[in-house]
């Protein structure tokens, strides 16, 4: 069994999914099935430091150069608020995410957008809530 995947999946039973069985395909190059597995596959990307794969899914007209994420941050939990398809290919999704940093908690409460091109799912851009 593999360990828990961070974004916190869970199964009908309601246990947590492991990372093998939830985000880490993913990661590995299968395409994601909608925005809401993009979206979480993308917290557990920052959990992990997995800048490649945040610049690999961002859609390339919003994509910056390069990502650099906050030294000594802990991400504590992901809460998908809602997820609504606005199109044939583009979707939002609201989440909370919970992390530490400096010993201070930050609540990011964000209404993300998504593409999908050639069969892909693409973060474009988003709202802070």
């Amino acid at each position: 069994m593999s360990a828990p995947c961070p974004c916190g999946r869970t199964n009908a039973k309601g246990q947590t999914l492991g990372f093998a069985d939830c985000c880490g395909p993913l990661h590995a190059g299968q395409p994601a099935p909608d925005a809401e597995r993009l979206m979480r596959s993308r917290y557990s990307a920052f959990v992990l430091g997995d800048v490649p794969y945040l610049l690999q899914t961002w859609h390339s007209s919003q994509r910056p150069a390069e990502l650099k994420l906050e030294a000594g941050g802990k991400w504590l939990g992901l809460e998908i608020k809602r997820h609504h398809v606005t199109g044939a290919d583009s979707a939002e999704v609201e989440f909370v995410a919970r992390f530490k940093v400096g010993g201070r908690a930050v609540r990011q409460h964000e209404r993300s957008r998504f593409v999908r091109e050639d069969g892909r799912w693409c973060y474009l851009n988003g709202d802070e809530l």
